[in-house]
């Protein structure tokens, strides 16, 4: 039944609410694309974890890795201790094979959103999904959203910390380091993306996570997502996470964004630049009509997700700097 709703939910074909059992516990179909997962008992180290994937339409690793982690529990390989909450985010995007239909869906996810359009209305479906799922379950909160990334990465696997007050637990850097993940960045400040929500306004230890680069169906290696794998069947069992080393993780800051703010705008390099390549102090980096260039000033700084084809107002590249690992 798992695998048909995720069939049916990138189909396009209706998905009606239902409920059904799994090993430990039941399933419940909230939605097309929003699936419960409830156990009969809690496991001692059970959390409420949301999962997510396809937020962006062509990132297909995530659902692929979801659809791994599903199978193996409805074959009883896996047994539920914890609640589960799986989305699968821009199921119409997903369905075409695009990034977005009309607009970036992971910056909409902020309370009060007043944009109209499918995009828009899923985001506040989602948010009213995480909303409702945090309040039924007394628990820690743990909110993954698993992405691959437009362009190679000198770190192909890694971790964004959204900004908030609330603090990291040590224990979810040991366990991304144990799932594989490479690197990890800071955010500076607030992004409203998907994992943005959980941690700002759920206190949940929520991350984006890149696994790696966009490819089609069936052309994904699982295989390096083996670790990540290990980590959302632990979350799934209410078993305590696998443990890293965070010496096998290079740590980042954001220290500021570079921004778009008219149509005479260029990156003064090639956008198949590589995540985290950096720049010696001098370089410039773009040139805008309106904001002029954009010059590297009093040390060296790397680039992520540089995109010269963002939206006027948005984000065209993070510019970020190596750090110390957390203590």
């Amino acid at each position: 039944m798992l695998d048909e709703w995720l069939a049916s939910s990138l189909d396009a074909q209706t998905v009606k609410p239902g409920e059904g059992k799994v090993p430990g516990g039941r399933y419940r179909l909230h939605a097309p694309g929003i699936l419960e997962l409830l156990p009969d008992e809690l496991a001692p180290e059970a959390q409420a974890c949301v999962v997510s994937a396809g937020i962006h339409g062509n990132e297909t690793a995530p659902i692929e890795l979801v659809g791994a982690w599903l199978a193996r529990l409805e074959a009883g390989q896996l047994r539920l201790g914890a609640p589960v909450l799986v989305i699968l985010g821009n199921l119409e995007a997903i369905r075409q094979g695009t990034r977005f239909c009309t607009t970036n869906l992971n910056r909409l996810f902020q309370r009060g959103l007043d944009l109209e359009g499918d995009e828009a209305d899923r985001a506040r479906e989602l948010m009213a999904v995480v909303d409702a799922f945090f309040a039924r379950h007394a628990l820690s909160r743990v909110h993954y959203d698993m992405h691959t990334a437009i362009r190679d990465s000198r770190y192909p696997r890694f971790a964004v910390e959204p900004f908030a007050e609330s603090e990291t637990d040590p224990a979810q850097w040991h366990g991304l380091a144990a799932a594989g993940m490479q690197a990890a960045l800071h955010q500076h400040r607030h992004s409203w993306t998907f994992s943005h929500y959980s941690k700002h306004y759920h206190a949940a230890q929520a991350f984006t996570l890149e696994l790696g680069k966009v490819r089609p169906f069936g052309e994904n290696d699982l295989d390096a997502l083996a670790g990540m794998l290990t980590l959302l069947e632990a979350l799934l069992e209410g078993r305590q996470m696998p443990s890293g080393n965070l010496e096998d993780v290079r740590f980042f800051r954001v220290v500021s964004e570079l921004m778009r703010q008219s149509q005479d705008f260029a990156l003064c390099f090639s956008e198949e630049t590589p995540n985290f390549t950096e720049f010696a102090v001098g370089t410039r980096l773009a040139h805008d009509g309106q904001a002029g260039d954009t010059v590297v000033g009093e040390a060296p700084v790397a680039v992520v997700f540089p995109n010269a084809q963002v939206e006027l107002g948005a984000r065209a590249a993070l510019l970020v700097r190596a750090c110390p690992p957390p203590t």
